[in-house]
């Protein structure tokens, strides 16, 4: 027993020795060879036993593999296609960097051939701004929902529309009609006119959308909404379980539709259409918008999430 005993520490200071010269003092296999006088495939043997056994620990610590690893928990998680997080560097703000991300992975993955639809809001503008100029001349660019009021400041779904056109040079369908109407009644009349009834059929059908998400507080029920929701009705679909919406549909905090009095009288794509759609790429930001954001996902009305870190995080934990 104590030889037994004796061979086995013998055989882990001889581990050691080889981890140590390994990892630490950047010796080669062949030199820690020499050294202790084994064949170079033994000292291969003893560095994976060191590592098996638990002696040596390896951890990968770069900024970028610890945002893969965010990105692969995040697609796990939530049944993700695809999951892009910026790194956000001291000095800069995520508005200006998680749209350059969410325009490479929409360059990456969408077909020079495909039908496209977008919404509205400053997320999806700043995306489709840093979307690289191609040449896809069949590709069509649908709007899914209609125009703001003309007192939000907002870029506007229509504008959205025409600039990722241009910087992809292919066409665009625009849905000329506003975002919420006056009342249920012309809201119907308006989805059975030709022109709009073919863009809501397109935004339908698209192959890639690009769409941002809205947060719901005590305040405001997010800025496409500054005309229609006050302060007393964003507070009012709050305590109804109201977290956010996208695509102009009130979503609850498992992603189901909530429906409102403004559901009826909003012109856009539908919301179980929307699911749909092969690739929906989502581009949010910030901790108003977490419950929001991880609705979305919940619900699977996103497939292709673009966030920053701390989102990501927030959304893991």
């Amino acid at each position: 027993m104590l030889m037994a005993t004796s061979s086995s520490r013998k055989h882990i200071d001889l581990i050691l020795k080889v981890a140590r010269s390994y990892y630490l003092d950047n010796m080669t296999q062949a030199e820690i060879a020499r050294d202790i006088g084994y064949s170079r495939p033994t000292v291969s043997r003893l560095l994976k036993e060191s590592r098996d056994c638990g002696i040596v620990h390896i951890s990968i610590g770069h900024a970028l593999e610890r945002i893969r690893v965010l990105e692969e928990r995040l697609k796990k998680r939530y049944g993700l296609k695809y999951a892009r997080v910026a790194e956000v560097a001291p000095g800069e703000e995520s508005r200006q960097i998680v749209p350059r991300y969410a325009a490479a992975l929409f360059a990456e993955v969408c077909a020079p051939d495909s039908l496209i639809t977008v919404s509205n809001g400053g997320a999806v503008a700043a995306t489709v701004r840093e979307v690289p100029v191609c040449d896809w001349p069949k590709a069509n660019v649908a709007q899914m929902i209609g125009t703001l009021s003309p007192e939000n400041t907002m870029t506007d779904s229509p504008d959205i529309c025409r600039l990722l056109a241009q910087r992809i040079g292919g066409t665009f369908t625009t849905l000329p009609v506003p975002m919420i109407l006056s009342s249920p009644e012309l809201a119907d009349a308006m989805r059975k006119e030709p022109q709009i009834a073919t863009a809501l059929a397109l935004g339908g059908g698209a192959d890639v959308a690009i769409v941002g998400v809205g947060a719901v507080t005590k305040v405001r029920s997010g800025h496409i909404f500054d005309a229609y929701i006050d302060q007393r009705k964003a507070a009012d679909l709050l305590e109804h379980g109201v977290v956010g919406h996208i695509c102009g549909h009130h979503i609850d905090r498992e992603g189901n539709h909530v429906l409102t009095e403004l559901c009826r009288r909003t012109i856009s794509i539908d919301i179980e259409r929307l699911k749909r759609i092969p690739l929906v790429i989502g581009v949010a930001w910030g901790p108003l918008k977490v419950p929001a954001i991880r609705a979305c996902l919940i619900g699977g009305l996103i497939s292709a999430m673009v966030t920053d870190q701390a989102t990501a995080e927030a959304l893991l934990e």
